[in-house]
């Protein structure tokens, strides 16, 4: 297999997503979170939301479906992503938010940010989960 002249490192890419989206802290999400053009948007797997707990009104998306639930041409778009709102996304420990924070942005979200330390340093920070419920 060779290698494109764009190959890059998960470090780089990683770094390029944080450079195109804001990243805010624990507290600076606590702060948002309730306000009524903010979405807190988790994008873990439904298994670690029933093995940990979620954030209270956070909606749920998983990764795998995040651009088919954002892109406006697609057959699985998402009332929820066409509203003109502060998105702050969240995973278990920052990474695939970020990544996936400048995906929704290229795809057209114009407030897009992911929570630095995800989840995980949520619940280290202790702030406030719920359970989420099986379907």
């Amino acid at each position: 297999m060779t290698q494109s002249a764009e190959t890059i490192s998960l470090s780089e890419l990683l770094q390029q997503a944080e450079a195109q989206i804001e990243t805010l802290s624990v507290h600076q999400v606590e702060s948002i979170r309730k306000h009524e053009d903010t979405l807190l948007v988790d994008i873990r797997d439904i298994r670690e939301l029933w093995r940990e707990g979620t954030i209270e009104n956070a909606y749920h998306a998983p990764r795998g479906m995040l651009e088919f639930w954002i892109a406006q041409d697609s057959p699985y778009t998402k009332k929820q992503f066409q509203d003109d709102k502060q998105f702050v996304f969240y995973c278990a420990a920052g990474s695939r938010s970020a990544l996936a924070g400048a995906i929704a942005k290229r795809l057209g979200l114009k407030r897009v940010a992911h929570m630095a330390g995800g989840f995980k340093a949520w619940t280290e920070a202790g702030l406030a989960t719920v359970e989420k419920e099986r379907k």
